[in-house]
């Protein structure tokens, strides 16, 4: 999932590693932790001090379910809707709509069986066939969403994504009666369970999405939500103000007011924190430093990779000898320091360490491990490309600009410090386009076979779910809708083995045997990587402040709340 862009669990040691990390934490009371703010034993504050401000970077770029690709829209989303099934705090599937669910044994058709009394938050009844109407309704073209892929598994997908069939229901997904939904998929995949848990699949109300069309989710005050909250108001220049949902099917919320304030950036929020408006703030990485051992101070790592992309169709970057040049021009660990205080983790990889199938053997273009850059090895590839290319000198290069948006001041620096890297050692002026996030989104996904689209650019992703899956062959099969950058599709002199890597992910996906699986996950991690598939630059943390009468309060590395870890959360006296 992009930022501001989450599991039958694998058992893999370095995750697990990871998971008790946040575990333990969640019993500490302050401090280092991912945890509570305290041990959750103080003496709750009256009704009319439950409430608590959460910021997220707005206006959110969407509220609907079958649309949300960035976590800042994601997190009011995951308070108002939910689905069959969900993450937990572990990361783990865990039940929400669907009290449980089976498999045949070819692995292609699942039967859930729903909890008993399920409705809306305007107290109409949810059934079944809210069910499948909301799964089919992200998939139909004229919903347009930008992350149906997701469900890709379903049976005819392709069709009914393509307009060749009119719907799904009655074909690949059934309601036999109100309480069951059965979904066919056109092959086994190890991964369902943890891509269904995305909010894609998660359930509307069609009387809503009837009454008002594309303006439903301006209308949410009166119903069409399933979560723990409902929404009271939503304004899109200030926030969102929730409250509990009376109609949710699980244990309610102890808050009674729940603030989504937007703000434009990090580093507005945490000055809002210091003014005692919020009563949550992520830290920007330069103020890291002087919040260490406070109270309020809390720390996770996450699944999260930040990287440069480089689109295959546009010139210099069809050149794989180019793109490896800009690649090891980059000390990575100078500029984690300097721009981002060291607060992250230097990474060459796409698969970000915590995951299954994390390989801590992958090497950088040069084949070595370093993330420090080798200047030397960036000028050779670079004059070797640019012969390759036709260009006589760096002064013939087609200009290049890098678009990005600026979460921070730490981002900014970054960029400056990349940009700088490459003038210095590659002699290569890269200019800088800053725009905002909702740009950045749709400027992205334009570029998808678009010889006219976006040159370069910085983005970054954070794990749906813990399975490779997620991290390759969403990026990088052959017509995936985040292959942004047009990986095996483009007619560079490396498009034939790119395409061989694409069949080696299908293979992968469809894979049962967990250790091979992992294997081909491998293999094409480190071609990709090789041919500079994304320009890694870090893996993150983050270090947020949390008021000390917020109790039980824990993000988990998805940077989400699990709906009914709502009902934990109070604020104390």
């Amino acid at each position: 999932m992009y930022f501001g862009k989450n599991l039958a669990v694998k058992v893999v040691g370095i995750f697990l590693c990871l998971m008790a990390l946040l575990l333990a934490a969640c019993g500490s009371g302050g401090g280092n932790t991912a945890g509570t703010s305290s041990s959750g034993t103080s003496s709750k504050a009256p009704d009319d001090k439950q409430v608590l401000h959460y910021p997220v970077v707005g206006d959110i770029s969407t509220f609907d379910p079958a649309l949300v690709e960035d976590t800042d829209s994601n997190f009011p989303i995951q308070c108002v809707f939910t689905g069959l099934v969900t993450l937990d705090k572990d990361l783990k599937v865990a039940p929400q709509l669907a009290q449980s669910w089976k498999t045949s044994s070819d692995g292609l058709t699942w039967t859930f069986t729903l909890k008993p009394g399920l409705k809306f938050s305007d107290g109409a009844p949810l059934t079944s066939q809210d069910v499948v109407y909301s799964i089919n309704r992200t998939l139909l073209p004229a919903t347009n969403s930008p992350v149906a892929y997701y469900l890709s598994l379903i049976q005819d997908y392709d069709k009914v994504t393509k307009g060749k069939v009119p719907t799904l229901i009655g074909d690949s997904l059934l309601a036999p009666d109100p309480n069951t939904v059965v979904i066919k998929i056109s092959k086994p995949g190890a991964y369902f369970l943890q891509a269904l848990a995305y909010p894609t699949s998660y359930v509307v109300e069609k009387s809503l999405i009837d009454k008002y069309s594309k303006k439903w989710t301006d209308h949410l005050n009166e119903g069409g939500g399933d979560g723990p909250f409902k929404v009271e108001k939503y304004a899109h220049t200030t926030g969102i103000e929730l409250v509990p949902n009376e109609n949710y099917y699980d244990a309610k919320p102890q808050l009674k007011h729940l603030s989504v304030v937007f703000y434009t950036d990090q580093d507005g929020m945490y000055k809002a924190y210091q003014s005692n408006q919020l009563d949550f703030t992520p830290i920007p990485p330069a103020n890291v430093a002087s919040q260490k051992g406070t109270p309020s101070f809390h720390e996770i790592p996450i699944l999260t990779i930040r990287y440069i992309a480089m689109n295959y169709l546009i010139k210099p970057f069809d050149n794989i000898k180019i793109r490896q040049a800009f690649d090891l021009a980059l000390n990575k660990d100078l500029i984690v320091q300097s721009a981002m205080k060291n607060v992250f983790t230097p990474s060459n990889h796409i698969v970000p360490s915590g995951m299954p199938g994390y390989n801590a053997q992958l090497t950088g273009p040069d084949g070595t491990t370093n993330t420090q850059g080798n200047a030397d090895k960036a000028k050779q590839l670079l004059q070797e490309g640019m012969k390759e290319a036709g260009y006589a000198s760096v002064s013939a290069l087609p200009p290049i600009t890098l678009t990005f948006y600026p979460r921070n001041q730490g981002f900014k620096d970054a960029i400056t410090a990349a940009a700088q890297m490459w003038q210095t050692t590659l002699g290569i002026k890269v200019n800088v386009a800053i725009v905002s996030r909702a740009k950045l989104l749709d400027l992205s996904t334009a570029s998808v076979n678009n010889p006219n689209g976006l040159q370069i650019w910085q983005a970054g992703w954070n794990a749906d779910y813990p399975d490779p899956q997620d991290w390759l062959s969403t990026f990088f099969a052959k017509g995936a809708d985040y292959n942004q950058f047009n990986y095996g599709q483009n007619s560079s002199a490396d498009a034939s083995a790119q395409q061989a890597v694409q069949k080696e992910l299908l293979e992968a996906d469809a894979t049962q045997d967990a250790t091979q699986r992992m294997k081909l996950y491998n293999d094409a991690e480190q071609k990709i990587i090789t041919d500079v598939g994304w320009l890694s630059l870090w893996q993150e943390k983050v270090q947020y402040l949390l008021r000390p009468s917020v109790q039980n309060l824990a993000l988990n590395a998805q940077q989400l709340i699990p709906p009914d870890d709502w009902s934990k959360i109070y604020i104390s006296q």
